[in-house]
């Protein structure tokens, strides 16, 4: 059993739980020098896959006002030359 459980983490427990330790306390201290609670780098999380949703319907917007835009000037074009090439 000890055998998988190294192998699933990677090292011995004890020295997996020991680096977690370690890496824990470092960004901790890291997260109180910049004033950062873990709640606000979930809201910062939050926030930018709610501008990157927002960015490709605006995308979306985007291409549709560029369809209708070009189609304005394709459509009486196509139109006037199938008309023009109907009389011969």
């Amino acid at each position: 059993m000890s055998g998988s459980v190294s192998r699933f983490l990677g090292d011995s427990p004890l020295r997996v739980l020991l680096k977690l330790a370690v890496l824990s306390f470092l960004v901790g201290f890291a997260m109180h020098a910049f004033g950062w609670m873990p709640i606000d780098v979930w809201y910062a999380l939050r926030d930018a896959a709610l501008d990157i949703w927002r960015m490709g319907f605006d995308a979306l917007g985007r291409f549709f006002s560029y369809f209708v835009i070009g189609a304005v000037v394709v459509v009486p074009i196509f139109l006037l030359i199938r008309l023009l090439s109907f009389r011969r």
